[in-house]
């Protein structure tokens, strides 16, 4: 295997929406089975996390309380759009 063979193989996203979309996993008839969800602090400071959530399962939206560095203490993070 030559070396741009091996770098078309592993391929960096370039933005957000392409990590969702490389990360999606598809079940039997191809539909997906998770979305990538981004969790926005509500401390204000633009830090998130980015956690997949099943819609099928979960119909409510996502809040967690995690550790944000802009702060120091844990804030609670909300699930927002990823644009």
């Amino acid at each position: 295997m030559n070396e741009s063979s091996l770098w078309a193989v592993i391929s960096v996203p370039q933005s957000l929406s392409d990590l969702a979309h490389s990360h999606r996993l598809i079940d039997g008839e191809g539909k997906r089975w998770f979305d990538i969800r981004k969790l926005v602090s509500a401390a204000g400071t633009g830090f998130f996390y980015v956690k997949r959530k099943n819609p099928r399962k979960m119909t409510e939206k996502l809040e967690f309380r995690k550790y944000d560095p802009s702060v120091n203490p844990h804030v609670p993070f909300t699930e927002s759009k990823m644009k």
